[in-house]
């Protein structure tokens, strides 16, 4: 018998893939939360398939996501993303990633981790929504408005509510797979 999964992964190989291998599974290392960051940023104005076939593609361009190399990407660098098909090849997105990861630097200086900082706003522990249908999840809450706040503070670009909610969910700080879906209770 087929395991139950969220609606909106239903149909594409590469969305249960990660619906049912990463999606909502907490994450604490600042490799994978500094991924995460950057692929959610890529994403305003698209489709998370989009960013999702493109993935490959950015961490071979951006050094496996290398956040010390990316923050001394010089302009030879940008205009070489700039040129890289794989890629979103956003002028401001590609200068997004060099000043976010700057940022994503100084957050780990400040808190001895960027998990640290951000894992802080829900205590360490995820937040359990009782999401019935995918369709109802929250697009952001009053808790995304609060660490997008902060970090457009801080100076971080494409970081809106609904982006940071979005990276809330694939980090794991909220589970919001319907409560019937296998993931629920795994993660």
């Amino acid at each position: 018998m087929e395991k139950h999964k969220c609606g909106w992964c239903l149909g594409s190989e590469i969305y249960e893939e990660y619906h049912d291998n990463e999606w909502g599974t907490p994450v604490y290392d600042d490799q994978t939360l500094f991924e995460f960051l950057i692929l959610e940023t890529m994403q305003a104005g698209l489709s998370w398939i989009t960013i999702l076939k493109k993935r490959a593609n950015y961490f071979d361009a951006l050094d496996q996501f290398d956040v010390e190399k990316i923050a001394k990407y010089d302009q030879v660098k940008q205009d070489e993303l700039l040129l890289n098909a794989g890629i979103i090849r956003n002028k401001l997105k590609v200068k997004s990633i060099i000043t976010n990861a700057n940022l994503f630097i100084e957050i780990q200086k400040e808190y001895g981790s960027f998990s640290k900082y951000i894992w802080n706003y829900v205590d360490g522990t995820p937040i359990k929504n009782r999401v019935v249908n995918y369709k109802e999840a929250p697009a952001n809450t009053p808790l995304s408005d609060q660490i997008s706040k902060d970090l457009k503070k801080r100076g971080f670009k494409f970081v809106g509510s609904t982006i940071t909610y979005a990276f809330m969910q694939a980090t794991g700080m909220v589970n919001d797979h319907e409560v019937n879906c296998h993931r629920y209770d795994e993660v």
